[in-house]
Formats: C-alpha cells, structure tokens, sequence
C-alpha cells in the first residue's frame, strides 16, 4: 500500500466518526433530549403572558393578570411563536395539563432571553434559535397593550 491509501482511509475513518456522531445527537434531539440549562442568570426583566387561538386562526397573546391584548398575530404570521407554542403545548397534553397556565419570558443579566412553562418546568433559551426570532418574544416583554 502506498500512502495515498492510507490518508484515503482515514478521512473515511474520520467522515464516519463524524456522520456517527451526528446521528447520535439527532436521535437525542428527536427522543425529547433537552441539554442540561446553564446555571441562572438573574432575571432584569420578566413577563406572563397567555396565548390564545382563535376560531380564525389567529393567535392573542395577553399578559396575565391584566388580560391586557400585547399582540395580535393573524393566520401565516408568527411562524416562530407558533413553532414554539405547539411544542409546549404538546408537553403540556403529554402530561394532561389544560392551556390556561401562564407562561413566562424573562430577559436575564447575562443577556439570556428564556420562555418557561411553569406547569410543565420546561425551559428554553429563546437565543438559540438566533437574534431575530429571540426578537419576536423580546418584543412581548416592552410592549404595550394593543390599540382596540
């Protein structure tokens, strides 16, 4: 054998290596695997809202206690909230737990931005999924009630 086989080789080696590794994590990822949060950054600001879906598709999202209306997505707009709303709400059916528990959004020291279910104990770091959808919630945290 001469070299050239054997750099052939282990690039096939280190391409399998990789590929394996891969498949692992999304394995995990699609068996519910969550990794371990971060140790907690306190919180400078937070918020519970509740969402609603309405008979026209439409999604409100009101802050909790004051029922105020903080935003109106109509049908197709929102693609991201409501990315993550179904998957909370599909722990929340899981563990045969009702919509009407509120969920909250804190922006923390650290510059984190996170939606937790208190009713579930589910926690996700909205920064993952990058700047602009993190935005779509940061935004709930300033936002006024909505004109009627």
């Amino acid at each position: 054998m001469n070299s050239g086989s054997y750099t052939r080789a282990g690039i096939v080696t280190l391409w399998s290596a990789v590929l394996c590794v891969l498949i692992a994590v999304t394995a995990a990822r699609l068996a519910g695997y969550e990794p371990p949060a971060p140790p907690d950054s306190p919180v400078l600001a937070s918020r519970e809202v509740r969402f609603e879906d309405t008979a026209s598709g439409s999604v409100e999202i009101y802050e909790s206690g004051s029922d105020r209306l903080l935003l109106h997505l109509a049908p197709g707009d929102g693609s991201f909230i409501r990315g993550v709303l179904r998957a909370f709400a599909r722990d929340r059916r899981s563990q045969a737990l009702g919509p009407a528990a509120p969920f909250r959004i804190a922006r923390h020291l650290d510059g984190g931005l996170t939606l937790e279910d208190g009713s579930t104990g589910r926690r996700i770091d909205l920064q993952a999924f990058g700047p602009t959808n993190a935005m779509t919630f940061a935004r709930l945290l300033d936002a006024g009630p909505v004109d009627s």
